[in-house]
Order: structure tokens, then sequence, then C-alpha cells
């Protein structure tokens, strides 16, 4: 099969793999249909996961048919039209029993890191019966393949750590896919205000067609000036980091009000400064998190519902033979305008 490899920082290949095996009772292999690129696949090229070894298969997000089920799998069968978690879980060790999935001992986030992933013609999914959700009828596939990880990522890490509520204000720093992902699904708690900032204004202007009530761009270095006279003096009530760099996290740590919360989503390769002679009494919570994707199978009733769109995200399509072109529009994205690309096995 055709598969994406990683080669070292800075290498990837389109290679011929073997197609999965069966490794044990509780797998699956799954018949990839739709895949796509995460920002993580760009952090692991760039050497800041070093979980994730040479000749590893990328990709963690997709959606596909069970082609074979392990003798231990009693949910699914083959044929069955399935969404891929980007988080494996065994269902019954005390982190899963907690609801932290991303933490699970015999899993978490496996794929396309410490096990090959789904930018491939298949897939092996451990633990398939709690790491694998039935495709209910009506939603396209395009859409689906978005909640593998981008919307649960934004919804749980940024939305919920950020514990968003109606009437408060949200800067959202960051208008990537992961950023967007966390303004769509935060319009569910009905904030007063929700400030998207980016350098990049093609994606501020998305923001404001998903539903930003300001955008400001962070270029001039007057944001933080600028949120503040927005919010009165006081600041934001929820400051989400969806980038992963030291320059946003203290944008966030400059941004959020007394009694606020920064919620970090962005994946940090390097140290970021805490600035605690600051923050040390303003009553400030900092939540970090990987996504548990705990509340897929609400996502899922959303999109079902018609009342959550994440197809919107989707730019750029490729097929799996051209996967490394898709790499680079991603890669590019300020060019490009990228901001997820779709990839059909």
């Amino acid at each position: 099969m055709k598969a994406l490899v990683y080669q070292g920082p800075g290498k990837k290949a389109l290679e011929d793999r073997p197609t999965p095996k069966i490794a044990a009772p509780t797998d699956a292999i799954v018949k990839i249909s739709k895949t796509t690129i995460c920002g993580t696949d760009l952090h692991i090229l760039k050497g800041d996961v070093p979980t994730c070894a040479l000749g590893r298969i990328l990709g963690h997000e997709g959606v596909g048919t069970v082609a074979e089920a392990g003798a231990g799998v009693t949910v699914f069968r083959p044929g069955d039209h399935v969404l891929i978690s980007c988080i494996s879980s065994c269902g019954k060790c005390e982190y899963c029993r907690r609801g932290m999935y991303s933490h699970c001992i015999t899993g978490g986030w496996v794929l396309g890191n410490t096990i090959d992933g789904c930018q491939a013609e298949y897939v092996r999914i451990p633990h398939a019966d709690t790491s694998l959700y039935p495709i209910p009828e009506g939603p396209e596939e395009d859409a689906l393949v978005m909640l593998s990880d981008v919307l649960p990522t934004g919804f749980e890490c940024g939305v919920l750590n950020g514990r968003v509520q109606p009437g408060s204000t949200v800067a959202i720093v960051g208008a990537g896919p992961i950023g967007l992902a966390a303004l769509l699904t935060a319009q569910f708690y009905s904030p007063a205000r929700i400030i998207m900032i980016d350098l990049d204004d093609n994606r501020l202007e998305t923001a404001t067609r998903f539903g930003a009530t300001d955008i400001l761009n962070s270029r001039d270095g007057k944001t933080v000036q600028r949120v503040m006279a927005l919010t009165g003096g006081r600041g934001v009530d929820t400051a989400i980091e969806a980038v992963g760099v030291p320059a946003t996290f203290v944008m966030c740590e400059d941004l959020v009000a007394p009694g606020g919360v920064i919620a970090n989503v962005g994946v940090h390769g390097v140290k970021a400064d805490l600035h605690l002679e600051t923050l040390w009494s303003r009553n400030i919570t900092i939540t970090t998190r990987l996504v548990d994707t705990v509340t897929t199978p609400m996502l899922l009733k959303t999109l079902q519902s018609g009342r959550l769109n994440p197809a919107r995200l989707i730019t750029h399509r490729f097929a799996l033979s051209k996967i490394l072109d898709a790499y680079e529009t991603f890669g590019r994205a300020a060019e490009t305008r990228a901001l997820k690309v779709l990839i059909e096995a």
C-alpha cells in the first residue's frame, strides 16, 4: 500500500509499505477513504515530537471502512463505515475511567506517533470498539474527517478548558484550523464577544465569516492595547492559545482579565515564559490538555442535526498519490490560503 512516511526532521516520502495486519484481538484494520494533515504532523516534521520514530507512517485522522476485525471486536464488522478517533482508548484503565482517554495506559495519541497512522491506504486501529465511531446517516465524509481531531481539540482544549460562558469575552490567538474550530464551537455557549487574533488577513476574514465579532491583525504589536480598548480595560475572560509559540502564549498572559482562564491548545516545542510576577495576584487559571475526544459523540449529533458544518474548514483536496503536494500546500498556508487539506485514499 502507499503511505506517507516520516524520515527524520524535515524529511518525508510516499512509500510502498505492507498492508497492516491484526496484532491483537481488539484491533481492526480500516481501509481509509479520506484523511487530512494536522498541524501536529508539521511539528513532528520539525522534530518537536521525539516520541515519533523514523519510519513512522504519519496521520491520526480519517474516515473509512472496516476491512478486518479481530476476534475481540464486538461493535464493528467488516464493511462498517467508521470515523477514526485521533485518540485510541481501551475504556478500562484508570485514566479512561476518568475520561482522560489521551492518557490511556495502552492507547492515547498513538496513531502517527508511536504506531503507524492514517496517511495511508490502510491503518490498524487498536482498541477498535472504543476508538472508532459508527458513521450516522446524513453527514458527508468531508465534514466527518474534521471530527477525528480538529473539532474536538478546539472544543475540549480551548472552549471547555477555557470555561467559555454566555456573555463572556473570548480571545482566540491563532486563526488556523484549531483556532477556527474553537471559534465554531465557542458559539455553542453564546459569548458576548469573540476576538480572533492572527497575522494573516485572509484567515481573519475567514474568522469573520465563521462568527468572530472582532478581528485583530497582531503584526503592529498593539494587540494588547486594542483588546483592552474593546473590553473596557479589563481584558478577556478566556484567552485561547492556538498557535504553540512562546510569543502567543505570553500574549494570552497579557490579554486575560482578573479571574480569567488561559487555555493552551497549541503544541509547544520550546519553553515559554510564565510571568508569575504579574499573574500571581490576579486569580488566573492556566489549563493544558491533550484532546480526549470525549465530546466526539456529541459533536457527531450536532453535525447530524445541521447545527455544525466543519466542512467549511476544508480549502484544498488531493489524492493520496499527491500527498507531498498537500504537505507543501498546508505548510505554506500563508501563501496558499490553506486551512484543512483533504486527502482521498
